[in-house]
């Protein structure tokens, strides 16, 4: 019987599954690297951005502190990053990547190929494909 609550027929689903199975393609890469797909998405936002509040970081991530300061820690306690007090107010933290946290960034630089390979599709289509998640994530949003 056909019904609109078949499992295939959700886009949560759909999602949920294919936002595993890419993940699972990241571990080993990023395991070589010391850190987990979090950790490389906070790494990723301080790569492009530079020194960042905690603030602006949880923003970009779409993270909450209390998610985002155990993954900060780590970081830190793998001498990748800095917390530091923002001079310009003492109530905001600054993350600050140390020297070894931007030399990784020149091991990391094959991560993007390796994945975009490792889907099998085209550029031009996982590039669509971002768009097109993007556009849903702001849409769904702004109805919250």
């Amino acid at each position: 019987m056909d019904s609109d609550l078949d499992l295939d027929k959700q886009v949560c689903f759909a999602l949920y599954s294919a936002s595993r199975s890419l993940t699972a393609l990241y571990r080993p890469l990023l395991e070589r690297l010391g850190l987990t797909y979090p950790q490389y998405l906070v790494m990723l936002v301080l790569w492009e951005r530079g020194d960042t509040s905690v603030k602006r970081l949880g923003e970009a991530l779409r993270l909450d502190s209390g998610t985002l300061s155990p993954l900060l820690k780590r970081l830190e306690a793998a001498g990748l990053v800095s917390r530091l007090r923002d001079p310009a107010d003492e109530r905001s933290v600054v993350i600050a990547l140390t020297p070894a946290g931007r030399e990784l960034k020149g091991k990391a630089s094959s991560i993007p190929r390796a994945i975009s390979k490792a889907t099998g599709m085209p550029a031009r289509e996982l590039v669509k494909l971002r768009d097109t998640l993007n556009e849903l994530t702001a849409t769904v949003s702004s109805e919250g």
